[in-house]
């Protein structure tokens, strides 16, 4: 496995090849990223250990989207069995996806955690516990500095879970080593993925506009129907984006070896 260095152009062509590979397979990709939503939205319901557990699979979660995407591209049907991807490729990989789950949910609370320090937690209540939002919170310097302070050491730590998963189920990688090889390989392509993060809020905004006239006719006439199309484009939306993933995985990173069964999911393109 050798990290491959790329040009900031293929950015553009990531978000257009998860665009078009989820459209190859849209109702299983968006089905297999709402039940994983699901799943996550329920296991986050039980008391005490349920948030922290739900932010342990979102490494596994995304993994499955990676999975089923290259699924799709080679023309095969994704099945919500991909969901359980991560913990069906031996004790080993099982270990080692374990462990980063652990890893990222620690990482995350952390950062809550530093947040906490400086408002008190309110947005770390409102980010995981749903509290409603207010005028006066989102005016309070103390909110905006805990929302900025977040947002800064998240991007590092998102950078280190992007291809970290990738990492251990096609390159048998050990978490330390994944999450270090993912924050290189993303520093090294930063020209290509901030150009892939500008292309894809170009992509989410003209969506957006689109679908803002459209609900704006729809509300007019049927009322609450508007908003479940909103819900639904957004889910839509966000299960292309993971689509996506895969294909900065696969350009990041010297082609599988052939020869491994688990590696002729990826393919070249």
């Amino acid at each position: 496995m050798k990290l491959q260095i790329v040009p900031a152009r293929i950015g553009v062509q990531w978000v257009k090849l998860g665009v078009q590979t989820f459209w190859r397979q849209p109702l299983a990709l968006a089905a297999l990223f709402i039940l994983a939503i699901v799943g996550m939205s329920l296991i986050s319901i039980v008391p005490l250990i349920g948030p922290a557990l739900a932010l342990a699979l979102l490494p596994a979660t995304s993994l499955a989207m990676m999975v089923a995407a290259a699924e799709a591209t080679q023309g095969r049907f994704p099945t919500p069995a991909l969901l359980l991807v991560a913990f069906r490729t031996g004790r080993q990989r099982l270990n080692a996806m374990v462990m980063l789950g652990l890893l990222y949910a620690v990482g995350f609370l952390a950062i809550m955690g530093l947040s906490a320090l400086i408002d008190g937690g309110t947005f770390a209540e409102i980010y995981l516990g749903g509290e409603p939002m207010t005028r006066e919170i989102a005016e309070d310097p103390a909110f905006q500095s805990a929302m900025w302070l977040s947002m800064a050491l998240y991007i590092p730590l998102s950078l280190m879970f992007w291809h970290a998963p990738g990492l251990i189920h096609w390159h048998g990688i050990p978490p330390v080593k994944a999450l270090f090889f993912s924050l290189v390989a993303c520093m090294r392509n930063w020209r290509a993925y901030l150009v892939f993060c500008f292309a894809w809020m170009a992509f989410f905004m003209a969506c957006g506009i689109v679908l803002a006239l459209l609900t704006g006719i729809l509300a007019s006439l049927i009322g609450t129907v508007a908003g479940g199309i909103m819900v639904g484009a957004a889910m839509i939306l966000a299960a292309m984006f993971f689509t996506s993933i895969v294909f900065t995985f696969r350009d990041s990173f010297s082609a599988p070896d052939p020869t491994n069964p688990a590696d002729a999911e990826l393919l070249e393109e």
